[in-house]
């Protein structure tokens, strides 16, 4: 086995342990701490990364510090911020409202929301197998949501939107963080400053008053705080294999990948947790399990054997963000 192949793998695995702690950190907090504050959680999280990625950069200097240009942070940083927060906080709304196992499955719609936004937004092909593979996803989905004994509208919806929010941000990261050969750390390094810049005014805002009223009344204070925080040193681990996985590997794999942690997932929330699943909601969840994997096959049959692409591919170089330096060349070389 080659060592992009070991690498891919070993990231892969450190992804899903890091996704699954944090998953079932952020659901003891909201349900056992009854700090229900998921913007309040999501603003701890992105300080947390924040800090930790400048402590690595700047003070330890495990890794140097990759130069954008301002308007580039703008242009194509910027936008990665935004989605990359949206995605953060619609997962902390949704484990506020539904179960982990529920917010799990919903997840697994992933794989879908990208092929179609693939398809909708820059017109890829996809082989019939791909929208064949995507049936079982479908159908599983609505078994579970249908025969979920938890099911709340709010969480569902954060839970759906969210699939749409981590398509959008994996589908993007080639396009946008093109040029500057980011790794994961200088990744975070940059966004989750304006991601907490983002979130901080709404949070304080939606819950500020809420959060001195948990403060005041929390029986367990120090205990509690002691965990929220370790959550949020959690997050920045996780936020660091988050974009270690894309750069190791490609959009399909690392959401096939994000799927195969649900069974992980589900697991240690029933044993925690205890929430009640019924025999259709396992099934369900079952179905949606054999999809992903069905999908990841396929993929893999079609990548082997090669496929057609149209000229509005995501890979093409029109559809690269341009740097700021490659934007002026081409102005000079114009005149």
């Amino acid at each position: 086995m080659e060592w992009s192949s070991i690498r891919s793998v070993l990231s892969i695995l450190q992804w899903w342990g890091f996704n699954v702690t944090v998953i079932i950190m952020n659901k003891w907090i909201f349900q056992k701490l009854d700090f229900k504050f998921p913007l309040s959680v999501s603003c701890i999280h992105f300080i947390c990364s924040a800090f930790g990625a400048y402590m690595v950069i700047k003070v330890l200097r495990l890794k140097p510090l990759v130069i954008v240009d301002p308007e580039d942070v703008w242009r194509r940083v910027f936008p990665m911020s935004f989605i990359f927060c949206i995605n953060i906080v619609l997962g902390n709304v949704s484990l506020r409202y539904i179960p982990v196992s529920f917010m799990q499955t919903i997840k697994s719609f992933t794989p879908a929301t990208t092929v179609i936004l693939q398809w909708l937004v820059w017109r890829k092909y996809f082989d019939w197998r791909i929208w064949a593979s995507l049936i079982p996803i479908v159908g599983g989905i609505l078994v579970t949501s249908v025969t979920e004994l938890s099911f709340n509208v709010l969480g569902f919806c954060a839970a759906l939107f969210g699939c749409i929010a981590t398509s959008t941000k994996t589908i993007l990261a080639e396009s946008l963080l093109h040029g500057y050969k980011f790794d994961s750390i200088n990744t975070v390094y940059y966004m989750a400053p304006f991601a907490t810049m983002i979130l901080a005014i709404p949070a304080l805002i939606l819950e500020g008053a809420g959060v001195l009223e948990w403060i005041t009344t929390c029986p367990t204070l120090l205990h509690s705080l002691i965990i929220i925080i370790s959550s949020g040193i959690m997050a920045f681990c996780l936020n660091f294999s988050i974009f270690y996985v894309i750069h190791s590997t490609t959009a399909v794999t690392f959401n096939v990948a994000g799927n195969l942690k649900v069974a992980v997932a589900v697991t240690f929330s029933w044993l925690i947790f205890r929430n009640p699943i019924s025999l259709m909601n396992a099934i369900g969840c079952t179905i949606t399990l054999v999809g992903c994997t069905f999908y990841g096959y396929v993929r893999q049959l079609i990548s082997q054997a090669g496929s057609p692409r149209t000229p509005r591919s995501p890979q093409t170089r029109s559809d690269i963000i341009p740097l700021v330096k490659e934007k002026l060349d081409t102005k000079v070389a114009s005149n």
